[in-house]
């Protein structure tokens, strides 16, 4: 054996090398067998050499050779070992070196690719931009042609119109001087009018194109100036190209958004005089029955009462009627004195006596009835039978007061309990719930259907839940609701100096512990705002607790953009996609803080409460325009940690004065006087962070009031000081409330009350408790939630009851729930049928749909979840009142995507259509197709959405007729998918087919027919057709501002004119200067509504009762007078308008500072008022006085100084004295671009009067030139309009503005105290 490569000689021991094989040298043992003849005689020599060693070194010999082959063999094969494991280390090395070979040529490839991605990106991106370059340099090419053509235009007929002016005058000139020669040759004398002292031949004061106002779409003066008031006005016409964008006319020509919204405003901030009763969403029933009289009360709660729910239901109201028994009277008397004051109607049945005892109530229902609330009095007569006298004298006692409708009933029960039940019917609908109006407005369209207009009409395509904005009406109402301040004025001096402070700033955090105070102090900052400063726009919203409606940040967005849309005039489709409306609120905030005169504030309260703030909240970091301010509160221990760097307002705990004074006013309200030993044990105790904070304070005071008229206040206060904390105190005031009742059932009762709030979405109502509990009668109802509510466990909330703080709920928790999710998924099991009978029973109301699917969603029942949204009235009802987060949340948690939950709704759909006979059902199945279609427009599936509109188009055109309203409405949904989807040609048509057939239905000059117009120019503006799309909107906006006068509000509130007649009732008590502020609110709601006869009675009330209250030299007085003033120059009665103003601007210059807003307030009008009379040697010092005001108040570059500077060029152009007025616009040009830039409207305007200046003093160029700039700014300004432009409202940047009302001829000031 051996390799090829060499041979050893065996003999030698040579290496023989391999002549063909090259390869390496190496020695290769070679086996060489012996032959056997040799190897025996090698063996017999050796034996006989060696005698007697033969046989063993024959095996010894042997064995050496068998060694030695072994060893040969393993040398050989060690050595082959190693040849091959070489041979493959070379292999693996060499495939190492290609793989990293081939590694590095993937690397590098890679890099290619990436570098040709990028510049493929790159590249496209630049086509992109180039090609959007070119579109916006033709567009701004187009824009320019059409500027040069137009002004070309202008100055062709301005110089035609001119020249033939110029020819008229030479041809009458000589036609009178050849006259005046005839007449001169006929010997006849001629008067020389030179020669004249007579005023005859005085001449108009403003010549033509001279310059006027500041301009004619806005107040002169009427400049965000940090909330102030100094607004002057204008009267006259503006030069010939200083026009506004809208022309206004009818009856609210005189009033401005501000004004407005300054007057809603001062109206709002009185909110908290009112009852519990003008606020709730409840009509409550209270009967006062006799034993005579009990079955009249039984058949109507048995028989009647489920009708009237219905009826109220019906307009989103609950209903409950209230009834105590005769033998549960007495011992009720706080509880049924508190209903009283809550019922909103009274009903009192009568035979022929009446209990002594039931007296009281009669005379505190009938006879004491501040608000004026509606009352019945049902009177069973029988033949031959005389009521007793106290009967007799009661009726007579009500009806010499004329305050009660009566029933004088002659027959049975049943029918009697029919009557009540009719009146009470009619009562409802016209008195509580005020349907009279849309009654009428019913039948004059002759259509049932029409009578009530759906919400969203209010807002054109805008969703819109009432519900939730009376929540938080009624949640700042109860957070203000303190008589005790506890020393906030330092911390609103804190706030105040945030509203003044320069932008840009980041929010302020005001962070306290739990019930610290921190929802008291912002909403009495609030009142405190609204009450000085009107301009100040306040957006507000109190979270309630976590995981209900309040605090879903979908919805607070929603809200919120909601509330800038009103305030900004803007009636325009509002996308309800959660991503995109957090995209669109900071656009909305940018585009009214470039319009609205003064400061915009945004306050959330308990932030914190919402669900993954920092995500839903993050427009927060974001920099926020120069006149927005926001403030946020939370509790100390649940500040996201990013916030922690913002600046923060930290409430301190309360001192012992504030703890003093806190719980002293609790005390004295129930007539319980401490001693000095327990006032210094209270002192003592209320140290501690935990017990010093403003709600531990309170509760205290409550529980010490509760119990000090019949109980041991020592004992009390030793119970209490043994609660550390808010949440044992809660449970120690809860032990006292179950130790009070009477019975284990009453206190199972509340146990069950309770847990069933607790486990709720929002809360439970009255009504439903009633029907969840049978054996729960409405008097044992009454006094359970009349304790709860006195020690501050529950409150009321749109109707719900809920708890009043989070640490109530916290302790419902601890105490009745220790057994954890068991007890809650009991409770809500309980919920879920209730709410799910009254699906079965066709009883979907705004509340099945806001617990039922939330309570499927809290128990994972992703299958009941799924069958409750497949029920279309669930979603249908959901998705109009805005909740459309909600409802796609829910979708998302079934697992159904976009694409399928379509499927689902259009199967259920069609299988609801084959159970649809009737044209009430087709009616309501297109309401239910356009529901869907309008859903899934949201959802941006516009290819799906067009199917059901289209259905509900048919559906509609088939059951009713081609031209009703409602077929309008389904066009005007189509038309707004084909307008997304960008098919601008059907859009449309489908939009002047519903202008059509709106203008025929409701007349020209109805909202629906605005509406239309509104889509019709919204969509000419896509398209670029700027000019038609501006007539549009300017004949939109007329509509919009007459149809203002009937709804008493262009922001929506349906609540403002009922509002209005119950400040009206609050005013009839005693003189008070709360009263006279109220009479001047009232004065000033009539005058901004056109009723000036009205308005003047109100405004005169409150001057003759300031004079009695506070004298007549009192700055009040001062503003009824302003007031009064402002109505007789609105009357043109001049001469009464002169000497007011005047005696008011006397009070002000002796009352106030100089540089007092008031004060510039009084000067403006006089000074308009003289220009306005001809006097104008009287006004100049006064509009001199008003530039001087400005610059003490703000500096002299603020921007309030050059409104006041053009006022005053304009008086000097109408007194021909165009050399003073020339640098006064330059200077008023120069403030306006260093304050707003060089692209805001208002430097527009300036340029225009400069131009017209320039013009009439003959340099042409330069007229040319700035008429030029001027139409540059108001393009832009258009295309703001419509949205196309980007916002440039920032702390440093140029500003938009646009003006979106005529100035009034006079403004009316609001309360001020």
């Amino acid at each position: 054996m051996g390799t090829a490569s060499s041979l050893v000689n065996p003999a030698s021991g040579e290496v023989i090398e391999d002549t063909y094989g090259g390869g390496e040298a190496c020695e290769i043992p070679v086996e060489v067998k012996p032959k056997a003849r040799l190897l025996r005689g090698s063996l017999r020599r050796v034996g006989a050499s060696r005698p007697g060693g033969l046989i063993g070194a024959s095996f010894k010999s042997t064995a050496s050779v068998q060694e030695l082959e072994c060893v040969a063999e393993y040398e050989r094969l060690k050595k082959e070992y190693e040849i091959f494991r070489v041979s493959k280390n070379n292999e693996v090395a060499s495939m190492v070196k290609k793989e990293a070979k081939l590694d590095r040529e993937n690397k590098r490839l890679r890099a290619e690719l990436q570098a040709l991605q990028k510049t493929y990106q790159k590249i496209l991106r630049e086509k992109e931009s180039a090609l959007e370059a070119k579109y916006q340099a033709m567009e701004r090419a187009a824009t320019f042609e059409h500027d040069r053509d137009k002004v070309k235009r202008q100055f062709k007929i301005f110089r035609e119109t001119k020249e033939n002016e110029i020819q008229d005058l030479l041809r009458a000139k000589r036609e009178l001087e050849a006259k005046l020669q005839r007449l001169q040759a006929q010997g006849i004398q001629v008067f020389d009018p030179e020669e004249s002292d007579s005023d005859d031949n005085c001449t108009d004061v403003t010549a033509t194109g001279a310059q006027s106002e500041y301009w004619n779409g806005g107040a002169l003066g009427s400049e965000p100036s940090m909330g102030s008031m100094m607004q002057l006005q204008q009267s006259f016409r503006g030069p010939e190209f200083a026009h506004s964008s809208i022309d206004v006319e009818g009856p609210f020509a005189n009033i401005n958004r501000d004004d407005w919204d300054a007057a809603l405003a001062s109206l709002l901030q009185v909110t908290p005089l009112f009852s519990h009763s003008l606020w709730s969403n409840t009509v409550r029933c209270f009967i006062i029955s006799t034993d005579e009289t009990q079955p009249e009360v039984d058949i109507l709660v048995r028989n009647y009462s489920p009708k009237l729910q219905r009826v109220c239901e019906t307009m989103g109201y609950f209903f409950q009627v209230v009834n105590f028994s005769v033998e549960n009277e007495r011992p009720l008397k706080d509880v049924r004195k508190w209903e009283i004051e809550k019922s909103s109607l009274v009903i009192l049945l009568l035979h022929l006596t009446l209990p002594g005892f039931l007296l009281e109530d009669c005379e505190e229902a009938f006879l004491r009835n501040p608000e004026e609330k509606p009352q019945l009095i049902y009177h069973r007569k029988e033949d031959g039978r005389v009521s007793s006298v106290s009967v007799q004298q009661l009726i007579e006692r009500i009806t010499y007061m004329n305050k009660a409708k009566m029933i004088d009933h002659i027959g049975g029960v049943e029918e009697g309990a029919y009557e009540i039940y009719n009146c009470v019917e009619k009562i409802i609908k016209q008195d509580i719930l005020g349907c009279e109006m849309t009654e009428l407005e019913g039948k004059e369209l002759d259509s049932k259907e029409e009578s009530t207009a759906p919400e969203e009409e209010v807002f054109g395509d805008v969703l819109w839940d009432a519900h939730d904005e009376q929540e938080q009406m009624e949640a700042f109402q109860q957070a203000s609701n303190s008589a005790c301040e506890l020393g906030f004025e330092k911390y609103f001096e804190r706030l105040n100096d945030l509203v003044t402070a320069p932008a840009p700033i980041p929010p302020l955090l005001v962070s306290g512990g739990p019930g610290s105070g921190k929802s008291l102090l912002l909403s009495k900052w609030i009142q405190l705002q609204q009450r000085h400063s009107p301009n100040t726009l306040i957006l507000y919203h109190f979270v309630g607790r976590p995981m209900s409606t309040s605090s879903e940040s979908a919805l607070i967005i929603k809200r919120l953009t909601l509330k800038l849309m009103q305030h900004s005039w803007l009636v325009s489709p509002l996308t309800l996609d959660p991503a995109k409306l957090l995209e669109e609120f900071p656009r909305w905030l940018e585009k009214l803080s470039a319009r609205h005169q003064g400061s915009i504030i945004i306050v959330i309260d308990s932030i914190d409460q919402i669900q993954q703030a920092e995500k839903h909240m993050k427009w927060l970091i974001d920099p926020l325009p120069v006149n927005v301010r926001v403030i946020v509160s939370v509790n100390v221990e649940t500040c996201p940690q990013a916030w922690r760097l913002w600046p923060t307002l930290h409430l301190d705990p309360l001192n012992s004065k504030d703890v003093k004074s806190l719980i002293s006013a609790e005390c004295n309200s129930a007539n319980v006087k401490l001693t000095k030993e327990q006032e210094k044990k209270l002192e003592r105790h209320c140290r501690s962070a935990a017990t010093c904070n403003a709600l531990y304070v309170t509760l205290l005071g409550k529980i010490i009031a509760h119990v000090g008229s019949t109980g041991n206040i020592d004992k009390t206060l030793e119970q209490c000081f043994q609660c550390q904390d808010t949440v044992s105190l809660y449970r120690l005031v809860l032990r006292s409330i179950q130790q009070s009742l009477q019975s284990d059932k009453e206190k199972g009762l509340l146990r069950e009350i309770l847990c069933v709030i607790s486990v709720s979405h929002n809360g439970v109502s009255e009504s439903e408790l009633m029907e969840l509990y049978p054996q729960l009668s409405s008097a044992v109802l009454a006094s359970l939630v009349h304790s709860l509510h006195k020690m501050c466990l529950l409150t009321y909330g749109c109707g719900l009851l809920k708890f009043q703080h989070l640490q109530a709920w916290e302790l419902v928790r601890l105490e009745y729930m220790e057994e954890g999710e068991n007890t809650i998924s009991a409770y809500r099991q309980k919920l879920v049928e209730y709410f799910t009978m009254q699906l079965s029973r066709d009883r979907v109301t705004w509340r099945s749909a806001d617990e039922l699917p939330w309570l499927f969603q809290q128990q994972s029942d992703k299958q009941k979840l799924r069958k409750c949204l497949l029920n279309l009235f669930v979603s249908q009802n959901l998705y109009k009142r805005g909740h459309f987060a909600e409802l796609l949340s829910y979708w998302q948690l079934v697992g159904k995507d976009k694409s399928s939950m379509a499927a689902e709704y259009f199967d259920s759909l069609k299988e609801y259509e084959k159970s649809c006979e009737g044209e009430e059902s087709m009616i309501c199945l297109a309401d239910l197709y356009e529901t869907l279609g309008r859903f899934l427009k949201d959802l941006g599936l516009l290819s799906q959405a067009v199917a059901p509109l289209q259905r509900s188009l048919e559906i509609r055109e088939t059951a009713l007729d081609p031209d009703h309203p409602r077929v309008a409405q389904s066009l005007h949904q189509l038309a707004g998918v084909y307008v997304q989807w960008k098919k601008f040609g059907n859009a449309e048509q489908l939009y002047k087919q519903a202008l059509e057939i709106s203008e025929s239905a409701y007349g020209a000059e109805h909202p629906r027919v605005a509406r239309e117009l509104d889509a019709l120019a919204t969509l000419y503006q896509k398209q670029n057709k700027y000019e038609q799309a501006e007539q549009l909107r300017k004949k939109s906006f007329k509509i919009r501002q007459k149809a203002a006068r009937r709804k008493g509000s262009l922001c929506g509130f349906a609540l403002l004119r009922q509002r209005a007649l119950q400040l009206e009732e609050l005013t009839l008590g005693k003189d008070t200067p709360d009263n006279a502020r109220t009479l001047n609110e009232l004065g000033v709601l009539y005058y901004l509504q056109n009723n000036l006869e009205t308005a003047e009675l109100f405004l005169k009330r409150s001057l003759e009762m300031r004079e009695r209250v506070l004298g007549p030299n009192h700055p009040d007085c001062a503003q009824s007078l302003n007031n009064l003033a402002a109505l007789y120059n609105e009357k043109k009665h001049y001469d009464k308008a002169e000497e007011l103003y005047e005696k008011a601007l006397d009070i002000r210059r002796r009352a106030l500072a100089p540089d007092h807003p008031s004060l510039a307030y009084t000067v403006k009008h006089l000074a308009v008022l003289y220009k306005r009379m001809g006097k104008l040697d009287k006004a100049v010092p006064l509009y001199e006085l008003a530039v001087e005001i400005r610059q003490k108040s703000f500096g002299p570059k603020h921007p309030s100084v050059a409104t006041a500077l053009v006022n005053l060029a304009v008086l000097y152009c109408q007194m021909k004295k165009q050399v003073e007025a020339l640098p006064l616009y330059e200077r008023a040009l120069k403030i306006y671009e260093d304050s707003f830039g060089h692209m805001h409207p208002r430097v527009g305007e300036t340029l225009k009067n400069l131009a017209v200046l320039s013009y009439e003093g003959g340099d042409f160029e330069k007229a040319a030139a700035l008429y030029k700039r001027a139409m540059e700014i108001k393009e832009a300004e258009t295309v703001l309009i419509c949205g196309k432009a980007t916002s440039r409202h920032s702390s440093s940047g140029d500003t938009f503005s646009l003006k979106s009302a005529l100035s009034p001829h006079s403004f009316l000031e609001h309360g001020q105290r």
